[in-house]
């Protein structure tokens, strides 16, 4: 009965700055964020594993600081310094294999949360 729901999309201007949210009705998962625009697959942005380790994507190294909260069952994704290629609907999910960075191997998802960068 895994769940997963993920709050903070917008519209932002380049250069600014988005926190996603997500909420799990479990704990003890490694969980990532992966984000799929429109026509293109759905692609690897970060994880963090149950020991807290992280893993960002190329793209995104710098810029965005994945975290969690396990009080809450809450993990984050803190965008800064956002540019129009980051425009894309959002995903928390989570994985048996900590640091996975293939979508297949997510067997929970949440819904989604649309983050659209302005020029």
């Amino acid at each position: 009965q895994a769940q997963l729901v993920e709050s903070g999309g917008g519209l932002v201007q380049a250069g600014g700055s988005l926190k996603l949210s997500c909420t799990a009705s479990f704990s003890g998962y490694n969980m990532g964020w992966f984000r799929q625009a429109p026509g293109k697959q759905r692609e690897f942005v970060a994880a963090i594993s149950v020991s807290s380790s992280t893993r960002y994507a190329d793209s995104v190294k710098g810029r965005f600081t994945i975290s969690k909260d396990n009080a809450k069952k809450m993990m984050f994704l803190h965008m800064n310094s956002l540019k129009p290629e980051d425009t894309a609907v959002d995903y928390c999910a989570a994985v048996s294999a900590p640091g996975s960075t293939s979508p297949g191997q997510y067997r929970s998802w949440g819904q989604g949360t649309q983050v659209t960068v302005s020029s």
